[in-house]
């Protein structure tokens, strides 16, 4: 039996675990619930299990034969988002939901330990099962897992993940060889000007207008201070400052992210933003606090993980089914973290819906396509059969 045979086989379990986990999303280093979960599930399957970095989960399926040792990734985390999906396992926690389809990474890596370790007596070679607290929020969750031995005993010779893409239609995976999602760095900027009376502002240093001039001007930086066709993201996504109509304030708090694919574009885009801010608000008599933050770095496919998670699709859904993606995502991820230590590959897993436009990340009407869950799932046992090698009557 082939390995979609055996995804469809257990198509209504993962499904299952998708929307429990749906129903109780947790927020990152809190997936108390999640974690207990995945724990339970792998003990009944009689997979090796321990909790990691804190809330996390780390699985070891061990062949009868030896081998090398591949790793299956998925995250975990929920974001603070009020869910308006309207679907009947909507989130029962007010203010938390999973907007980005990490509820379906984890059903899915739980379908792949299902198949495998039903396999286990005839695997050559081991497959680790990383399931990862808190990747939405830096620092994250895949260092502390890597630090707790996620890539250790034995040591993890190649590492896969999946992440569901909505606006890809079921049945496809698109995937990149080489530099794949951003750099995601943040920044947190103080603009500290002179209060005073809305009604006398030539008396004040009026951080609300510098704000505004800021804001603006960070937009320069990618369109007439970079290269246009050299990919960077500015983005201010919060403001806060003032609480009276009438009262001009101290100061104004702004929060952003730069995302850079060029590792020297990422160190140059920090002092561009110093330059810029500081000619606007020191020019008209300011002051201004910066904290810049690196944050994960960018993720970065290699060739040969590439090739075979691309052959282990291909098999799965056809050839028709492997898209090829041509430009890296402006998303940061820190699967970057486990792609730096050994090779990696992260594939994108279609779950468009078919009854409609489809609904990005991150918004609170965001639906995916349940059906297309037993694909990610054979792809994952796919790559880690194609990996291991030696397992065709693992495959029967």
């Amino acid at each position: 039996m082939d390995t979609l045979s055996k995804a469809r086989q257990i198509k209504d379990e993962v499904i299952s675990w998708r929307r429990e986990i749906h129903r109780w999303p947790e927020l990152g280093c809190q997936e108390v619930k999640t974690c207990a979960l995945v724990m339970e599930a792998l003990k009944a399957l009689g997979v090796e299990c321990r909790v990691a970095a804190g809330t996390g989960v780390i699985g070891l399926i061990k062949g009868g034969m030896p081998g090398k040792t591949i790793a299956l990734r998925a995250d975990m985390d929920a974001l603070p988002i009020q869910e308006e999906s309207g679907l009947p396992f909507a989130s029962q926690r007010p203010g938390i939901m999973h907007a980005c389809g990490h509820d379906a990474h984890a059903a899915m890596l739980l379908g792949a330990a299902k198949i495998l370790a039903g396999m286990a007596s005839k695997l050559k070679g081991n497959v680790k099962l990383l399931f990862q607290p808190s990747e939405e929020h830096h620092p994250g969750g895949a260092k502390p897992l890597i630090a707790e031995g996620a890539l250790e005993n034995p040591r993890v010779d190649l590492v896969v993940g999946l992440h569901v893409d909505p606006l890809m239609p079921g049945g496809h995976l698109g995937l990149k060889t080489g530099t794949v999602m951003a750099a995601a760095d943040t920044f947190e900027l103080r603009i500290l000007g002179t209060g005073g009376h809305g009604a006398a502002p030539h008396l004040t240093v009026d951080p609300v207008v510098l704000a505004a001039q800021v804001v603006l001007a960070l937009q320069t930086i990618a369109s007439r201070r970079v290269d246009p066709l050299e990919p960077v993201v500015v983005t201010v996504g919060s403001i806060h400052g003032g609480e009276v109509n009438n009262i001009i304030p101290e100061e104004v708090s702004l929060k952003g992210t730069v995302r850079t694919l060029s590792p020297l574009l990422r160190q140059r885009v920090q002092g561009m933003l110093v330059e810029l801010v500081s000619g606007i608000v020191r020019g008209a008599g300011g002051d201004f606090d910066l904290q810049y933050r690196p944050g994960y770095p960018p993720v970065v496919n290699d060739t040969q993980a590439a090739s075979l998670v691309k052959a282990a699709a291909a098999k799965v859904l056809g050839p028709e089914g492997v898209v090829e993606i041509h430009r890296a995502s402006m998303g940061g991820e820190d699967f970057a973290y486990y792609a730096q230590e050994v090779p990696g590959c992260f594939a994108f897993l279609g779950v468009g819906t078919p009854d409609g436009e489809p609904v990005p990340w991150h918004n609170p009407r965001f639906k995916l396509d349940e059906d297309a869950l037993i694909y990610g799932t054979a792809v994952l046992v796919q790559s880690a059969l194609d990996f291991l090698g030696g397992n065709r009557d693992a495959e029967k």
